[in-house]
């Protein structure tokens, strides 16, 4: 009988997964050692790790002399360095579409939050106040919401804002005019989405050619009465021209899910704005979208297990080229 394959777990995760792979696998949390420094230390131990947020860099992957897979618990995976996985054989996937639901659902919540005021009011009350005509908001309802990307989770979050009477526009790029929803506007230009939006929210990830690619010249054009939401990553905004934008009220206000530093320094000045409403990157966190990456990221190690490429597997042509070299 072989050996059970070990399995690095992240500090916190459901135990449906886990406890789906028990047939083969012995799980170890990350939160068991010292530190999440120390897990990673150690990881020449397993077999396979299913990482959340901890960073699998080269100089990590390139000690990881037993790891045949590395599955992501969500869908970004700009924490691994998946060329160093490649040039291992390590099968890199993720599971992607789970948590769709839960991350639109907070960008329409910040939507809410932010136009009409929220986080400001419940302070303001919580200070004694009731002072009704300062936090005097604005409905959703006929606005224009735009999608910077429209991958599962603009999907989502499109069907939403439809739903509560918000005309959609969308853009990006790689994707083709037939492949967006009759009712549904499609621009080719970033600006242009900006400029026709009263709110604009950001659904791509954090690559070479996304990194402060919302700034200055988004903000001019989303104009003084717009609204930024971001539940992707920090880095697609540029935080720099997004506090000099709020600051000359060039445009109306955001709501951010995350940060180019995560948490953020106690000194950022977004940390004390009304017009700013924050949360700690908690869009994909709910209880359902938790249960079902926990069994997704399992499933895929057991398909790795069984000798199989998950269908997710982000770096199949790279595995494929180093097996036929």
């Amino acid at each position: 009988m072989s050996e059970p394959w070990q399995i690095l777990l992240p500090p916190q995760i459901d135990p449906e997964g886990p406890s789906s792979i028990s047939d083969f696998a012995e799980c170890t949390g990350m939160d068991e050692y010292d530190s999440v420094d120390a897990a990673l230390d150690d990881i020449a131990t397993y077999d396979a790790v299913i990482v959340r947020v901890a960073e699998l860099d080269a100089a990590v992957i390139d000690r990881a002399e037993n790891l045949k897979v590395i599955a992501k618990h969500g869908s970004g995976l700009d924490n691994v360095d998946i060329d160093a996985a490649s040039q291992n054989g390590i099968v890199v996937c993720n599971t992607p579409g789970v948590n769709s639901r839960s991350v639109a659902e907070h960008a329409i919540a910040l939507q809410f939050g932010v136009q009409r005021n929220l986080a400001a009011a419940d302070r303001h009350v919580r200070d004694g106040g009731w002072d009704r005509a300062a936090y005097t908001g604005h409905e959703l309802q006929g606005n224009s919401l735009g999608l910077m990307g429209f991958g599962a989770i603009a999907q989502e979050t499109a069907t939403i804002a439809r739903g509560i009477g918000q005309d959609v526009i969308v853009y990006d790029p790689y994707v083709s005019a037939d492949d967006v929803p009759a009712g549904i506007e499609q621009v080719a230009d970033l600006t242009e989405l900006f400029a026709r939006s009263d709110a604009v929210s950001i659904h791509v990830p954090l690559v070479d050619g996304t990194r402060h690619a919302v700034s200055t010249a988004e903000f001019e054009a989303l104009g003084e009465t717009g609204i930024l939401l971001n539940t992707a990553r920090g880095g697609i905004v540029d935080e720099g021209a997004l506090l000099d934008a709020l600051d000359a009220g060039v445009i109306g206000g955001a709501g951010l899910d995350n940060f180019e530093q995560e948490p953020p320094d106690e000194a950022n000045p977004l940390l004390d704005r009304d017009d700013v409403l924050l949360t700690p990157h908690v869009g994909g966190v709910t209880h359902d979208a938790l249960a079902r990456m926990s069994r997704g990221a399992a499933a895929n190690i057991r398909t790795v297990y069984e000798g199989g490429l998950p269908e997710s597997t982000v770096n199949r042509e790279a595995l494929d080229r180093a097996v036929t070299q």
